[in-house]
């Protein structure tokens, strides 16, 4: 029995984080969204959600991989082997599935496994999926991932950004396509990711309990509303939920019309070096992220209103604490700089 899914139209608040999750859902590229706060602010909530509002996959049927011939990795070898010998693929469509990982999974789990003895004995490569295969072009979840091995999650973040999963033992390999929303949810309370792994995520959001009295009455409302009736609450939503998913596919048709201009560029770097950010990922993200809000509202670039948000959520993880400040992020020189991006363009 399939669990019903909270209406990602329904949540309450958490604007940073719904609009984290919406632009890695119209650019996976981006790198993925780390979701820190406290447990309760529906973080797994509006994962669950999302996913409901990403178009339908078009997948090679029975293909453990979730192949698509136009995908830009190429086949799985097996699908490819199919092509080769002449046999067609059969295409269906399925809905985005989130992926869970848990904690306890081991690296063969995660990556998959090769039966060594079956390659020396035959020659062939028997590949056992692993948690990877079945993320492919889907959401791949990680619930705690501070608590995660950190070695699982070099892993998992080595594949989202080469888009390829490559398994070696004893000489043998064996490699399949894997292209995934990498979406970690965490509690700063019960530990740190290590800096390292922070900077591979591609935007990070804090989320706190809404204090708000009228908020706290909408999110007691519905959430009960949900629980006594979850169809009445999902139809009840299913118009905001409709328009929200058109919104989302348009944006991804729009996306790679879209390039930087000279003025978004300058002003990524800007920020990066007055912020004074190790690396290039920031400047990169940045870009990505804003190019995605550019789609989101049918524009060439980002308006002024995204890009505050857009740089917070690319610099959050990647700027240093200084002795004596509370917070890494300087709010008033984030201010400031928000203030010189030129308004965006309408198509």
């Amino acid at each position: 029995m399939k669990r019903p899914v909270f209406p990602f139209s329904a949540l309450v608040g958490q604007d940073q984080m719904k609009k984290a999750l919406i632009y890695n859902a119209i650019d996976p590229s981006i790198g993925g969204v780390l979701i820190r706060g406290q447990k309760g602010t529906a973080k797994s909530t509006a994962v669950r959600g999302i996913a409901e509002l990403l178009p339908q996959r078009l997948v090679v049927k029975g293909c453990p991989f979730a192949c698509y011939p136009d995908q830009r990795e190429g086949l799985c070898p097996d699908c490819r082997t199919k092509v080769e010998r002449g046999e067609g693929l059969q295409i269906v469509e399925t809905s985005t599935p989130v992926v869970d990982l848990p904690l306890n999974a081991s690296e063969d789990r995660v990556v998959g496994s090769l039966d060594i003895e079956a390659a020396l004995k035959t020659g062939q490569k028997v590949f056992q999926p692993g948690i990877l295969a079945s993320a492919h072009r889907a959401i791949l979840y990680v619930d705690e991932v501070n608590l995660l091995d950190d070695h699982v999650v070099d892993v998992l973040l080595d594949v989202a950004v080469t888009g390829i999963n490559l398994v070696e033992r004893e000489g043998v390999s064996y490699a399949h396509p894997c292209r995934f929303i990498l979406v970690g949810t965490m509690n700063p309370e019960e530990g740190e990711l290590r800096p390292q792994l922070l900077d591979r995520f591609g935007v990070c959001v804090e989320v706190q309990t809404e204090q708000a009295r009228d908020h706290r009455k909408e999110i007691a409302r519905r959430a009960l509303a949900f629980q006594r009736d979850s169809e009445g609450a999902r139809l009840e939503w299913q118009a905001a939920q409709e328009v929200l998913r058109a919104e989302i596919g348009k944006s991804r048709e729009l996306l790679p019309t879209l390039t930087p201009s000279e003025e978004l560029l300058d002003f990524a770097a800007r920020v990066a070096e007055e912020m004074k950010v190790d690396g290039h990922r920031a400047e990169i993200t940045m870009v990505k992220t804003a190019l995605a809000a550019a789609a989101f509202r049918g524009q060439q670039e980002p308006a002024r209103q995204d890009i505050r948000a857009i740089m917070e959520m690319s610099l959050r993880h990647r700027v240093k604490r200084l002795p004596f400040q509370e917070k890494a992020l300087d709010v008033k020189a984030l201010d400031r700089l928000a203030r010189m991006f030129p308004e965006g363009r309408h198509l």
